[in-house]
């Protein structure tokens, strides 16, 4: 009632706090990329694979850009019929 007042969170709507699931999967998914998890780890319970998965890709529009390019800055050689690079 007291954040309501104060204009943070609007009237009849309350915030629930983050579950420890989440907490530790986006720590987790910040630190190591999944497949080292499942290769460290011999049994993941599978709503916890879910949540890490979950947390391992990224949130914005600008994230999703930057790993989604495969431009590395150089020009890849075009390989001609034979084999041949050119």
């Amino acid at each position: 009632a007291a954040a309501a007042a104060l204009g943070l969170l609007p009237l009849g709507k309350t915030q629930s706090p983050e579950s420890l699931l989440d907490i530790a999967a986006r720590k987790v998914a910040e630190k190591w990329p999944f497949q080292r998890v499942e290769e460290r780890f011999e049994r993941i319970p599978e709503p916890v694979q879910r949540r890490i998965v979950y947390w391992s890709f990224p949130r914005s529009e600008r994230e999703i850009c930057m790993y989604s390019s495969f431009n590395t800055g150089a020009e890849d050689p075009v390989a001609a019929p034979g084999g041949a690079v050119t």
